[in-house]
C-alpha cells in the first residue's frame, strides 16, 4: 500500500509536461492544459472500461454465451484502440498523461466491478450505463476542443463518440432478448 501511495504522490499535479517533453504547437499553453484536462480522464475511463469489458468477456455465462462472449471482445478491443490514440494526442499537444493505475483511479469515472458473479443481462446493462457515461464525456471534451479551435482532438474525438454510441446500441438492442 505505500507504493500505492507514494505513487499517487508522484502523479502530476496538472497535465502540461515538463519543458523537456514540451512539444510546440499553435494551440498555446492554456490550450494546450484546458485540451489535456479533458482528455485525461477519457484516457482513464476507457482504461476502466476496457477492464470491466473484458472482465465480463472472461467471466460470461448463459444462454446467450458466444454472442456476449464475442460482441464484448469486440468492444474491448475497440476501447483499447482509442486509449494510445489519445494518450498521443495529449502528448502532441505538450500535455502530460496517464502516468499510472493510481492515476487512472483518480481520473476515472466508471466504477470498477469486483463482484465475484454477475448475471450476463446486468453485465449488458452495466456496460451500456458506461458507455453512455464515456460518450457524454467525450461530448464535453469535444466542446473544449472547439473551445480552444484544436480541430484534430474534436476530430478524433467525433469518431470515438460514434464507435461509443455505436456500443451502447448494440448493448441497448441485446438487453431486448
Amino acid at each position: 500500500m505505500q507504493n500505492n501511495a507514494k505513487t499517487l504522490k508522484q502523479a502530476p499535479k496538472n497535465f502540461l509536461s515538463p519543458k523537456q517533453l514540451a512539444t510546440p504547437n499553435n494551440l498555446g499553453k492554456s490550450a494546450n492544459e484546458a485540451i489535456a484536462k479533458a482528455i485525461n480522464p477519457i484516457i482513464a475511463d476507457a482504461f476502466a472500461l476496457y477492464i470491466k469489458t473484458k472482465n465480463f468477456h472472461w467471466h460470461l455465462s448463459g444462454p446467450h454465451f458466444r454472442d456476449y462472449h464475442i460482441m464484448f471482445d469486440e468492444q474491448a478491443d475497440q476501447i483499447f484502440e482509442m486509449i494510445d490514440v489519445l494518450a498521443e494526442r495529449v502528448r502532441k499537444l505538450g500535455g502530460n498523461t496517464i502516468h499510472s493505475i493510481g492515476q487512472i483511479s483518480q481520473l476515472q469515472s466508471i466504477e470498477d466491478d469486483n463482484d465475484e458473479f454477475v448475471e450476463a443481462k446486468e453485465m449488458v446493462r452495466r456496460l451500456l450505463e458506461d458507455n453512455k457515461k464515456c460518450a457524454a464525456r467525450m461530448y464535453a471534451a469535444h466542446k473544449v476542443c472547439d473551445d480552444n479551435n484544436d480541430v484534430s482532438t474534436a476530430s478524433f474525438l467525433e469518431i470515438y463518440i460514434d464507435e461509443t454510441e455505436r456500443r451502447a446500441w448494440f448493448l441497448f438492442e441485446t438487453q431486448a432478448s
